[in-house]
């Protein structure tokens, strides 16, 4: 039984485990100014940082949040996955050894 690479069903891990991973990749780097800010607040209050780093901790979870709960953000992730997985089933190659750049014989 051969995958159809354009099919859109998704199965249970991809719902709830892979999407997630690249939403939550995804708004990292859009909330990069904020996870900027409460990197170098824990790093400049070693063990307090608990304490000290509330308001950098709370503006970076809101950031999150706002994404995770953005159903645009999801369906936009989806189609990324979808995308990547039908490029996976045409050539059998993963995204990333894809992207690797391929060595030239000299």
């Amino acid at each position: 039984m051969a995958l159809d690479p354009a099919e859109q069903h998704l199965r249970h891990v991809e719902k709830d485990v892979l999407i997630p991973k690249i939403m939550r990749e995804k708004a990292r780097e859009r909330c990069s100014e904020q996870v900027q800010d409460f990197t170098k607040c824990c790093k400049n209050s070693g063990l307090l940082m608990v304490v000290k780093c509330r308001k950098e901790n709370s503006a970076l979870k809101e950031c999150l949040t706002a994404y995770y709960n953005d159903p645009a953000f999801y369906e936009e992730c989806k189609m990324e996955y979808l995308k990547e997985r039908e490029e996976f089933r045409k050539t059998g190659i993963p995204t990333k050894k894809r992207l690797q750049k391929l060595p030239t014989s000299t």
